[in-house]
């Protein structure tokens, strides 16, 4: 859904995303990264205490019950994996060869090896609101958030596509966006909702130079965000 707003840009047809997709898979046979909750007895103290992801297999029915809720509409694309959040309700995906890494003021977060600037990162703060609806139209919002708050003074930021995607009853406001600097422009997309008394936020970017070829890459993760009940 693109708004006609004059502060728009507006840019061809979004690309296709990636349809490679692997073949149907058992639960057994599938892995990914998964926070566990802080009173998971398989966790060391110094595990719980930093909240870091652990790496288990889906012999555990608890994660094969929630892997199967997260993935229940299509499989995990080829080349990424699945990061499952149990202790504050949310999954996504993320390439296969990115690592995470702890960004300040962030729940998660993973980044490609060689190139730190290409990342995704979600955060979430308390919020009474029950649905991103609440907060205002699609336009105005998304509107303010890059302009006052992901912006910085030095950057012309620039919005180019959004669109709402519900999934079980949970809105999704996903957005692509620019900020130029001088010498300098990073593009992204975000995905922005609400669930568990939680407004959660995923972005996923690159620099401008990286983005045409990232872009249909790194829609996957931003479409992927998924909030789970807690």
């Amino acid at each position: 859904m693109a708004a006609s707003h004059g502060w728009l840009t507006s840019l061809p047809n979004q690309l296709a995303v990636a349809s490679s997709v692997v073949n149907h898979r058992s639960a057994a046979a599938a892995s990914f990264v998964v926070r566990a909750s802080s009173t998971d007895a398989s966790l060391t103290e110094k595990d719980c205490l930093r909240r870091r992801q652990v790496l288990v297999g889906l012999s555990s029915l608890t994660a094969a019950l929630s892997w199967a809720n997260f993935a229940s509409a299509e499989d995990v694309p080829e080349n990424f994996r699945a990061f499952v959040d149990f202790t504050d309700g949310y999954a996504y995906y993320y390439p296969s060869d990115w690592r995470d890494f702890d960004y300040m003021g962030h729940d998660s977060a993973f980044k490609d090896r060689f190139a730190a600037l290409q990342h995704v990162r979600v955060s979430f703060i308390p919020t009474e609101k029950k649905d991103i609806h609440d907060l205002g139209s699609m336009e105005e919002v998304i509107f303010n958030l890059v302009k006052n708050i992901y912006a910085a003074p030095n950057q012309i930021p620039s919005i180019y596509e959004m669109q709402e995607r519900t999934v079980d009853g949970k809105n999704y406001w996903t957005f692509e966006y620019e900020l130029e600097s001088p010498g300098f422009s990073r593009t992204a997309f975000a995905t922005i909702a609400i669930g568990n008394g939680r407004y959660y936020t995923l972005v996923v970017g690159a620099n401008e130079r990286r983005w045409t070829r990232l872009r249909n890459k790194l829609k996957v993760v931003a479409d992927s965000f998924n909030i789970l009940d807690i």
